[in-house]
């Protein structure tokens, strides 16, 4: 069963391109990692949100790949200094 992710993030609109900029460079390094499936990087059309997916073969290869992130300060959970509200983040497992 495979094992993902939503999550929306809402930066400062002074930092929205930084913001997606480090999301990229997260989701390269995620790319490397081993059960690795999916990720995505989009923005919704009001320029509010952005919101990131990622799909790995279990929920073990995805903690691998998430703390790659925090060893990056990508702070998967909570906010970041870049952001004005905590960022939702919804787990979802294949079906």
């Amino acid at each position: 069963m495979a094992f993902g992710f939503v999550a929306y993030h809402y930066p400062a609109p002074e930092h929205f391109e930084e913001f997606v900029a480090g999301c990229h460079e997260v989701a390269e390094a995620a790319r490397t990692q081993p059960g690795f499936l999916s990720v995505g990087v989009w923005a919704t059309t009001d320029g509010e949100a952005v919101v990131t997916t990622g799909a790995f073969e279990s929920e073990e290869a995805f903690l691998a790949a998430a703390q790659i992130g925090r060893d990056m300060d990508a702070t998967p959970d909570g906010i970041s200094d870049l952001e004005v509200k905590p960022r939702e983040v919804h787990f979802l497992v294949s079906r």
